[in-house]
């Protein structure tokens, strides 16, 4: 699939324009070398805690108005690409509605169609925290991007991810849903997926419930589209979203290295999943 990435360049100018500014705060980490963990990345964080992820209770809405440094690009008059204030990488943006819709609703045909027309443009790791629960740090509805060339690896879990559908290794103790995607799948093909899995893992339908019953991650690439029920964030003092299920775990104060270290990054996702 031919791309030309102009959103990620776009993205890089004005990540490069807003960290001058101050806008943009990179988070700082560094590589802990693995100790039997491979093939997931842990990194431990070297920067001082970003607010929205020490304030407890309710948090301002910082979508409403969003930070016009950050804004990359308008998608019509619904949705935006916008800069992660605190980004893991260089371009990792955000794809938010521009007026308040709830990150713990369902994603709807009108969300599809914007992740569609990005990912057409620049394609990588997509994923998505269905609230606090499964990890959100913000109630206002966004998806998140890390942009990828090509046929570069996703994530460190890729390879185990594209085995499965290749009938190789798995299943997960989790509840969990692994799907393949196809060349050219749009909006329509993506969220028929995501309605599929929602039902088989008990999350509900549009149609009959207001809001998802329970909380999940959603992860895609070019070739495959996870869903992961959840039953917990917080484990051994490690934050788990949809990131940990792409491989990716950060230690950070009050992270229990130790346990990892005992008991392995599985067993830090068995305990997070809701129970296959």
């Amino acid at each position: 699939m031919q791309r030309t990435e102009r959103i990620w360049a776009e993205a890089l100018e004005r990540g490069r324009l807003a960290l001058k500014s101050g806008s943009l705060v990179p988070l700082e980490t560094e590589l802990i070398p693995p100790q039997g963990w491979e093939p997931f990345q842990l990194r431990r964080l070297l920067s001082a805690t970003p607010k929205h992820l020490r304030a407890q209770g309710p948090k301002p809405n910082p979508f409403r108005p969003w930070d016009s440094p950050l804004q990359v690009r308008l998608l019509g008059r619904r949705h935006l690409v916008l800069l992660n204030k605190y980004p893991v990488q260089a371009g990792h943006v955000l794809l938010i509605t521009q007026a308040y819709q709830p990150q713990s609703g369902w994603l709807d045909d009108g969300d599809w169609a914007a992740v569609a027309l990005v990912d057409a443009d620049t394609g990588g790791l997509w994923f998505f925290n269905s609230c606090a629960e499964a990890g959100a740090s913000q109630p206002h509805r966004h998806l998140q991007l890390l942009p990828r060339h090509g046929d570069q690896a996703a994530c460190p879990l890729d390879g185990l991810l594209r085995a499965q559908l290749a009938g190789a290794g798995g299943p997960w103790p989790w509840a969990y849903r692994l799907s393949p995607r196809r060349p050219g799948e749009g909006a329509e093909a993506l969220a028929a997926t995501y309605h599929a899995h929602a039902l088989a893992l008990g999350l509900g339908e549009p149609a009959g419930d207001p809001r998802p019953r329970h909380p999940y991650n959603l992860m895609f690439t070019d070739h495959w589209f996870l869903t992961v029920r959840r039953e917990r964030e917080h484990v051994a003092g490690f934050s788990v979203n949809a990131l940990g299920f792409a491989g990716y775990l950060l230690l950070s104060k009050g992270s229990e290295l130790a346990w990892l270290q005992r008991e392995g990054p599985w067993a830090l996702l068995q305990a997070a999943a809701a129970k296959g």
